[in-house]
């Protein structure tokens, strides 16, 4: 039985959450109708558990970027508006991913993700092979940059987002069996 953490800012205690990722499709990639080619790049390298649609609240938005409204300091647009505009009663796409046991989940999705700036992502990756915006346009355009995609940084930040987007009433996610559980032979 999944029990509540008694650390604060943490969902669940028990968890291996360095099995698992969290994905948010960006706006733009809902736009611009790249999910199912996103979702088939991230497919070889952990199962998705689950993918759903959401509408974005203003709370899970500023959680989620917590990282950037800390730092706002350091960008040329407002940060606050920016995501109200972009994200709240918006759609994403949200996905739990699970790697295989023993697998460092978050930073094998990050390297398939690539760079934030689509144009210094390594080609192969999913920012550099559906990107279409550059940091520096953005800069002169007074927004943040358009990348498709995020996931969960560390094993510190899968918790949290698995807290912010699914919540931890929906723990039975991370307990299914997954077909990852079978040692994969080296490539």
């Amino acid at each position: 039985m999944r029990t509540h953490s008694r650390i604060p800012g943490t969902v669940l205690d028990g968890i291996d959450w360095s099995r698992f990722s969290v994905l948010l499709l960006k706006p733009d990639c809902l736009r611009r109708q790249l999910v199912d080619d996103v979702m088939a790049a991230i497919r070889g390298a952990a199962d998705v558990v689950v993918q759903e649609r959401v509408t974005v609240a203003d709370w899970q938005i500023f959680v989620h970027y917590q990282d950037l409204l800390v730092d706002k300091d350091w960008f040329t647009v407002d940060v606050v508006d920016y995501l109200r505009r972009t994200y709240i009663d918006g759609q994403v796409v949200i996905a739990l991913l699970r790697g295989p046991a023993g697998a460092d989940t978050p930073a094998a999705i990050r390297e398939l993700l690539g760079h934030y700036d689509p144009p210094q992502a390594a080609p192969g990756t999913i920012r550099r092979t559906f990107g279409v915006d550059d940091l520096a346009t953005s800069r002169r355009e007074g927004r943040l940059i358009e990348n498709l995609i995020h996931s969960s940084d560390d094993v510190g930040a899968v918790c949290r987002d698995f807290g912010t987007w699914f919540g931890a009433d929906r723990h039975q996610l991370l307990d299914l069996p997954a077909p990852t559980d079978r040692v994969r032979s080296a490539p």
